[in-house]
């Protein structure tokens, strides 16, 4: 926090960026030829969040992808306060650095407003997952909304937190 206020000459202590809430998704199109896709993945994003994930479900139906309105399609979890930091941490320090050829977090995933997304093609990479029960690789995306106002705060915030970016070179990414 004060490397943050002294960075961005805050002048009270609630205007620090801070992270809000943290949205998990897998969204599992194959679902609809085969539904207890939906099942396993409720099972792996449960065990990865301790939290009872929700199943998200089609607002329109699709004919051209054999889609219909109000099936299921996917899951997400949000996590708030005290359940986020602990995913959070956990991500950063376990998940993350699992990944395979893993040279950071490509820092330009901001949404203009401070909020980051970031895209996991394989849900193995978390310790909580039984590589035999996986019937399925999915990926996921995970969102970090904060309070930030820019994307430079939101930047930092993420940076202190743990956030292992890319470095720059040269103007271009690594």
């Amino acid at each position: 926090m004060p490397e943050l206020m002294k960075r961005f000459s805050f002048k009270n202590r609630l205007q620090i960026p801070a992270l809000r809430k943290v949205v998990i998704n897998m969204g599992l199109g194959e679902a609809i030829q085969n539904p207890k896709l939906i099942e396993s993945a409720v099972a792996e994003l449960g065990a990865i969040t301790g939290q009872k994930p929700v199943i998200t479900r089609a607002r329109k139906s699709i004919s051209a992808f054999k889609l219909r309105e109000n099936a299921a399609i996917g899951v997400m979890v949000t996590l708030r306060r005290d359940q986020m930091y602990e995913f959070v941490d956990r991500l950063f320090s376990v998940a993350l650095p699992r990944v395979r050829d893993f040279r950071g977090v490509n820092p330009k995933a901001f949404d203009g407003r401070g909020n980051f997304t970031l895209g996991l093609r394989e849900q193995i990479i978390f310790p909580e997952i039984n590589y035999d029960k996986v019937d399925k690789i999915k990926g996921m995306s995970i969102t970090f909304t904060t309070s930030a106002k820019n994307d430079e705060q939101g930047h930092a915030l993420l940076e202190a937190l743990g956030m292992p970016f890319r470095r720059q070179r040269g103007g271009a990414t690594s």
